[in-house]
């Protein structure tokens, strides 16, 4: 089993910060562009949601808006529960 914390299996170089006035599009881009399938929103250094290519098929895409005008602050996951990075995995 592993016993090796949060810390050591994130990777900061794909970690991407955005703020909630982003539009869908420029946040897709940005994360094509990293190869990641999320985003977290953060607004005053504070998180205030996260975005995943699921929030884009289904909160954007299935609801036929339109992903140049769409602001992630209105289809982000608010709140996420989060982890202390000192937790270990296993």
């Amino acid at each position: 089993m592993l016993n090796i914390s949060v810390r050591r299996m994130m990777r900061p170089e794909k970690a991407l910060q955005l703020p909630p006035e982003t539009t869908v599009l420029d946040a897709a881009k940005k994360m094509a562009a990293k190869n990641i399938g999320a985003v977290m929103i953060v607004e005053h250094d504070n998180l205030r949601g996260i975005f995943t290519e699921r929030d884009v098929m289904c909160r954007v895409l299935a609801k036929e808006l339109d992903p140049a005008t769409t602001r992630l602050n209105d289809v982000m996951t608010p709140d996420p529960r989060t982890v202390s990075p000192e937790k270990t995995y296993g």
